[in-house]
């Protein structure tokens, strides 16, 4: 493909494709002669071999900032209750949260996270392979195992360093890695460390994943690994789980699930989305994070005993990196005590998420619902995406923009998502900044 000639300086242009990949779409044009001064460099210096020049070149986040479209970074002040924040001095509704049950200023929650640091001190200076390890550690992974229907389970201090771990140790060079395109950086990152061939099937394509199966050899010492988001995390739609474990009995592959963004909110206890399919015991391991409905942060990955023990004794991300923190153990502890006594609050925050799909489409947008509490409602080009975020925001309205390559190209949408504690005036906060702003931009005709 030919290389777009340079835009003019002060121009919005709107590129879609591999152009839009590389940082061009719906952005000004930087201004002629444009250069960069960074504290302590060589201000605007470039040679031949430095590898900071990208750094130097690097413009879009400056170009947004210029146009008064940078809608990233904003630091919150003040949260109250998870639902209203304040930033800048004004107070927003949330509506870009991952707090699904709203658990993050829950009273029972945060006392657990308070006694634990009483109990452990602030954090636990190693790794879990050495002086790391807890007895509350032991008790959330053996709590966790058995609320998601697995023998084991193993934590680490991120969802996105247990990815990287999990798929590295367990793919080796003489494996096959078929991934979703549209699965989680981790996941991509995990791959990639990974010694394995590691193989992409178009978006929920089941029939793609089936041709990659068909058509890919293994040798005798290999092994087929199939990996999917349960909830994908930008637009918001379900994996074809049924489909995917269908195809894992066929060809003799193992099936992991990052189920981030179910946990906690899908399936009949909340265990997620095999649950909700009704297939727990027919995916091999399930993948997650505490920083959704677990109201902290954290990762971990559960499946059989064995390969659990596996995991636990080579994993990088568990052996060379500080265990999680006795506050966000106490956290996890607590939020699965709510879940497992509460579930009338994910009927509340599945209430809020039909009245909101329901209403944005009766304003006539172009709602993504895939069964997750994501609703994205698609824009199209990024500059109005841009500017109808940055009028939200005036409006008292957070939600997130995401351009391509996170969306599809020419579907740069506004990620819009809903917690169990959002209240009626919230959710009519939202539907009427989001009425008022399409009205200004005339964008719903």
């Amino acid at each position: 493909m030919p290389l777009p000639a340079a835009p003019t300086a002060g121009r919005v242009v709107l590129l879609t494709g591999p152009w839009a990949a590389l940082g061009w779409g719906g952005l000004r044009a930087p201004s002629s002669g444009a250069t960069h001064t960074v504290a302590g460099d060589r201000a605007g210096e470039e040679t031949a071999l430095d590898l900071f020049n990208k750094a130097y070149r690097y413009r879009r986040a400056n170009d947004l900032i210029d146009a008064g479209l940078y809608g990233w970074f904003r630091p919150i002040r003040e949260s109250s209750g998870g639902t209203r924040v304040e930033i800048d001095g004004r107070e927003l509704v949330m509506a870009g949260s991952n707090n699904y049950l709203g658990l993050t200023h829950h009273p029972h929650v945060m006392a657990a996270a308070r006694e634990a640091i009483d109990r452990f001190g602030t954090g636990c200076t190693g790794s879990r392979f050495l002086n790391g390890t807890l007895s509350i550690h032991e008790e959330m992974e053996e709590r966790l195992a058995r609320f998601l229907n697995k023998e084991a389970c193993i934590t680490s201090g991120t969802g996105y360093q247990t990815n990287v771990g999990a798929i590295a140790t367990l793919a080796g060079k003489n494996d096959v890695i078929f991934g979703d395109r549209d699965n989680h950086a981790s996941i991509i990152d995990g791959a990639r460390l990974a010694f394995a061939r590691h193989l992409k099937y178009r978006h929920n394509d089941i029939d793609d994943l089936a041709r990659l199966l068909e058509t890919t050899e293994v040798g005798p010492e290999g092994g087929r690994l199939i990996i999917t988001d349960g909830v994908f995390s930008m637009l918001g739609d379900l994996a074809r789980v049924p489909e995917l474990v269908a195809q894992a009995k066929r060809h003799e592959a193992r099936l992991m699930v990052d189920d981030a963004h179910a946990v906690g909110v899908l399936g009949a206890t909340g265990s997620g989305t095999p649950e909700h399919f009704g297939l727990s015991d027919d995916v091999d391991l399930v993948i997650g994070t505490f920083s959704k409905s677990f109201a902290c942060l954290g990762g971990f990955v559960a499946g059989p005993k064995t390969v659990i023990d596996y995991i636990r004794h080579t994993s990088r991300s568990v052996i060379f990196s500080a265990s999680v923190t006795p506050a966000s153990v106490a956290t996890v502890l607590a939020s699965l005590d709510i879940i497992e006594r509460e579930p009338e609050r994910r009927e509340r925050l599945w209430k809020n998420v039909n009245r909101m799909k329901a209403g944005l489409e009766a304003l006539g947008f172009d709602v993504i619902d895939g069964g997750g509490p994501i609703l994205s409602v698609v824009i199209g080009d990024d500059t109005t995406t841009l500017e109808f975020n940055k009028l939200l925001f005036e409006q008292g309205v957070f939600v997130n923009p995401v351009l391509p390559p996170a969306a599809p190209p020419g579907m740069s949408l506004l990620r819009t998502s809903y917690m169990a504690t959002h209240t009626e005036e919230d959710l009519d906060v939202i539907l009427a900044a989001f009425k008022a702003v399409s009205e200004k931009l005339g964008i719903l005709g």
